[in-house]
């Protein structure tokens, strides 16, 4: 499941970033939000695969600390990405005439620029939330099968979802496999 998600969603990253007609603003997003699941899924399933290998569950404290900061930034940024998605999606379809004046490239800029400062400075909002819950309160299976659900599933299927149903996306990854495959025979 781990290479599917980093697969399918660098995948997505390549058709954006090679095809010119992709470089619009919802493909921006798009490549944004498959680089963030590609970092939630690894700040945790790479552990818990060295976890798996070497039968171990230990975690050095400065590990775990880190590993949690890691994790609550890039899902705060993953939400706030499907905001501004979002955003996106209402301008271009209540304001079709302004779209191009209101998303253009500086502006997709700066709103992606937003959601990173504002995942920094929610997560100490929450890590206080989290440190003053009661640990008792909650289950640890269900817990742990609903974060297996948050932190890998749905960044696995996110390239699916957003993308491989939109022709423009596939005829991008078609070129991209098609370049890939030109280059293997000439070498």
């Amino acid at each position: 499941m781990y290479l599917i998600t980093v697969l399918g969603n660098l995948l997505l990253i390549l058709a954006v970033i090679t095809d010119f007609h992709l470089h619009t603003p919802m493909y921006f997003f798009l490549a944004n939000l498959s680089f963030v699941d590609i970092c939630i899924t690894s700040t945790t399933v790479l552990k818990m695969l060295v976890n798996i290998q070497a039968h171990s569950k230990a975690i050095t404290f400065r590990a775990c600390i880190t590993q949690m900061f890691f994790f609550h930034f890039f899902a705060g940024l993953d939400n706030f990405l499907l905001v501004v998605m979002a955003y996106d999606r209402f301008v271009a379809i209540c304001h079709p005439l302004y779209y191009t004046v209101i998303m253009n490239p500086q502006q997709c800029g700066l709103l992606v620029l937003v959601c990173w400062v504002t995942v920094v400075s929610l997560f100490y909002c929450s890590a206080i939330g989290v440190y003053l819950s009661s640990a008792g309160a909650h289950s640890s299976y269900s817990s742990a099968k609903a974060s297996v659900i948050y932190t890998v599933v749905t960044p696995m299927l996110n390239p699916f979802i957003y993308s491989l149903r939109n022709k423009d996306i596939r005829g991008a990854l078609r070129i991209l496999i098609g370049k890939e495959r030109k280059k293997l025979l000439l070498s």
